[in-house]
């Protein structure tokens, strides 16, 4: 019997058995507004060192409404004075919203003692997110990204626990495709874990460089249901780049090389919710760039490749 359940599991990945329906972890979804939430993911200007409140108020003086922040930039701002009161209301007057925040808690790997750590450190983070108005962070397979292989059953109860702290918080975290890695650097991957863990706010963070990187083939992506993905990293990638060569910093504007955007949204996007759409790239030339410009851009581009979609 537990031969048979698993390979009903992986056939659902595969899409061996073709009764299956598409992948979903996600109850009904709210009335529809639009297609898309324009976002905003810090490190697009990170390399300009502006500090927490500097990086709020170039999104929304580019355009944006949404932001996706750092975990690492805003304790920046806590430690140095700041607290979560004050920066809840400049949001809020800034006319923003923190769709999520990326950070890098350790929770997936073998070690006990650290997985607590990163339980303990998750559940501060999430608390000060919920204060300032933040539902969801990211959860890459952070101190796990080399050898060895971690077992997919094992990390799925690992992302089950962190899951279970968010439930208090109603901070959810979304497990992130890092397509570099070797563990959760596959779309079969991390959809196989977050179905594993039976919990249903389980969600996949996806990404159109990680997804390129990871080599995961435009063909299956249809495996996933809308409902599964909430955010999706969205960047691109030149032609002159291949897989085994290409890094975080090799990332451009949307719509400036070859990735397949247009076909990736077209799949990922809700029936009736928006996607968000938060741009994230780590290019050192944007860095030496004005960052309104940069963000303006971003905006700008982002646009045009959503157009008509």
């Amino acid at each position: 019997m537990l031969e048979r359940r698993r390979f009903l599991q992986l056939a659902a990945l595969s899409g061996s058995a073709l009764a299956m329906p598409r992948l979903s972890f996600a109850s009904a979804a709210p009335e529809k507004s639009t297609d898309f939430i324009y976002c905003l993911n810090t490190a697009t200007i990170r390399g300009h060192k502006l500090g927490f409140i500097r990086e709020l108020e170039i999104a929304a003086a580019g355009g944006f409404k949404a932001v996706e922040i750092w975990i690492e930039s805003f304790q920046t701002y806590l430690n140095n004075g700041g607290n979560l009161k004050d920066a809840a209301k400049k949001i809020q007057d800034l006319g923003l919203t923190v769709e999520d925040a990326i950070g890098f808690a350790a929770w997936i790997v073998d070690d006990d003692e650290k997985r607590k750590a990163a339980h303990e450190q998750l559940k501060k983070e999430m608390e000060q997110l919920a204060a300032i108005g933040c539902k969801r962070i990211a959860a890459p397979p952070m101190g796990a990204t080399g050898l060895p292989k971690l077992d997919l059953d094992k990390t799925a109860e690992r992302y089950r626990a962190i899951l279970e702290i968010g439930d208090k918080s109603g901070v959810i975290p979304h497990l992130e495709l890092w397509g570099f890695s070797k563990n959760l650097g596959r779309l079969s991957e991390v959809t196989y874990v977050a179905i594993q863990t039976g919990h249903p706010s389980a969600k996949v963070l996806l990404d159109s460089y990680h997804l390129y990187k990871g080599g995961t083939p435009l063909e299956t992506l249809p495996l996933i249901n809308p409902s599964a993905v909430e955010i999706f990293h969205i960047n691109d990638y030149p032609a002159y780049k291949p897989t085994e060569t290409i890094v975080d910093a090799d990332r451009i504007y949307p719509g400036d090389g070859i990735a397949p955007l247009k076909k990736e949204l077209s799949i990922l996007k809700h029936p009736s919710r928006p996607l968000v759409l938060s741009v994230e790239v780590f290019n050192a030339e944007y860095y030496k760039a004005d960052a309104l410009e940069v963000v303006k851009t971003a905006l700008k581009k982002t646009k045009a490749v959503t157009s008509g979609l």
